[in-house]
């Protein structure tokens, strides 16, 4: 992708966020922040049988990487099943903000992903959903 229409990819997130505002009845919410940039973010997942994430949203604020690339997450996320996440790299994120990006903006364009796989690692894994 040039770097020209990767910015307005980027842009577009930012300015018109995919699935933005709490769900209802979410079956977890998660909070994410990033004190040194200002980000915050609150994720909102809705399991279905077999783990699978019929819904994700968010809510937040903070710079654009950091509010673009959430947008991103939870487009892509949205019928995927929760051990899909949990493979889930920054590599994904690195294709879509590139790799210049992701070098200087590493907190950044990593918050949702790492706010996500944590939630998997600390509570999913151990048997907690809610």
């Amino acid at each position: 992708m040039i770097e020209e229409d990767r910015m307005k990819m980027i842009m577009d997130h930012y300015e018109n966020p995919r699935n933005f505002g709490p769900l209802k009845s979410p079956t977890v919410t998660l909070k994410g922040g990033n004190p040194n940039c200002g980000d915050e973010i609150n994720i909102y997942i809705r399991l279905e049988a077999e783990n699978v994430i019929e819904d994700i949203s968010f809510d937040g604020k903070g710079c654009t990487i950091s509010q673009a690339t959430t947008s991103v997450l939870t487009e892509f996320l949205k019928g995927k099943t929760v051990g899909q996440l949990s493979e889930l790299n920054s590599d994904y994120i690195k294709e879509f903000l590139g790799k210049d990006i992701m070098i200087t903006r590493p907190k950044c364009s990593r918050l949702a992903l790492e706010t996500l796989k944590s939630w998997v690692r600390t509570d999913f894994e151990k048997g907690k959903t809610a």
